[in-house]
């Protein structure tokens, strides 16, 4: 018990404060909708409610690939975070396909809903929430990166780090960005709904939420599937590699390899050496460059291997060509 606590408290902190903030907030959409019997009510509740239980998944799901390597997976568990995030998007996938399809109903057959303080109250409190999770969640990227912006630049700087940030992290600012947006849409829809005749407004917004779930669906589906497989970090294999080569004693890179497994990074290098180099002074130059690699950020495991130096210069010509993909 103390073990799984022990991990639990090892999860993203992000994650489970908008786990928490979405159940609530889906409670309250959910009883307005019942009051009210809004649609775009009803897609605000539905987005809210695969929020909430995405974003409770993905806070285990981090907590578990913090678990230490045992006997029987040796590589650790560093992968089941896109694991659990593959599984989650399926429930907002659902939820997406029953936002949408409630929102074509309502278009096609349109109905004046009531209540429309309660839901203007409803949605406002939500949008406040939801842009105060994705501040959080903007914070904990810079955080990530190593980032201390302050002020407006924050929102800018977050999106331009949002690469770099760890899978549950990007989870929740998509989709927070998204929750925001789309309360911010019900609210219009509701206003035109209620002062004019055209009722479609809010079947409009409903379908117009249900989309953008989608579009988180498929971008979180395509991060994580790359994430499970086992991703290169082009850019880390970039800066690990110039660390390399500042050692005095390594001639050249053969390869160099860093794949990304959930938040950690697992790197795989090949040096060249002075083959009249003896045993021991190859070990000093491994713990060496162990210690400096480990250093970085993220970094699970260094793996070095030595070959003699051929003479040729193969870093410089992967490094020209990681540069010029970029």
């Amino acid at each position: 018990m103390k073990d799984i606590i022990k991990l639990l408290r090892q999860g993203n902190k992000s994650a489970m404060l908008a786990a928490i903030v979405n159940a609530v907030i889906s409670i309250i959409k959910g009883i307005a909708f019942l009051l009210t019997g809004n649609i775009a009510m009803f897609a605000e509740t539905m987005h809210s409610l695969g929020d909430a239980a995405n974003q409770f998944f993905v806070f285990i799901g981090s907590a578990l690939s913090k678990k230490a390597p045992t006997d029987r997976f040796p590589n650790g568990f560093g992968r089941v975070v896109n694991l659990v995030l593959l599984g989650a998007v399926l429930i907002v996938g659902i939820m997406s396909y029953e936002t949408i399809k409630e929102g074509f109903h309502h278009i096609l057959k349109p109905t004046q809903s009531e209540g429309f303080f309660i839901n203007i109250i409803v949605l406002g409190a939500a949008v406040v929430l939801e842009s105060f999770v994705l501040f959080k969640a903007m914070k904990e990227i810079l955080h990530e990166v190593g980032d201390d912006t302050k002020g407006p630049a924050i929102f800018l700087q977050s999106v331009k780090y949002l690469g770099k940030a760890k899978p549950a992290t990007k989870l929740v600012f998509m989709e927070d960005t998204v929750a925001t947006a789309g309360g911010l849409l019900a609210i219009i829809a509701v206003i035109i709904s209620h002062f004019s005749s055209f009722h479609q407004a809010e079947g409009i917004a409903s379908v117009l939420i249900g989309i953008m779930m989608f579009i988180v669906v498929g971008k979180v589906f395509l991060d994580n599937a790359a994430g499970a497989i086992g991703e290169a970090d082009e850019e880390m294999e970039l800066k690990i590699g110039n660390i390399v080569m500042e050692d005095p004693n390594v001639k050249d890179i053969q390869d160099i390899t860093v794949i990304k497994e959930g938040e950690e990074l697992h790197v795989e290098v090949e040096i060249e050496v002075d083959p009249s180099l003896t045993v021991a002074q190859a070990d000093d130059i491994k713990d060496r460059l162990e210690e400096r690699i480990m250093a970085e950020k993220g970094i699970a495991d260094v793996t070095i291997e030595f070959d003699e130096d051929d003479g040729v210069n193969n870093w410089e010509e992967e490094k020209k060509e990681v540069i010029d993909e970029k």
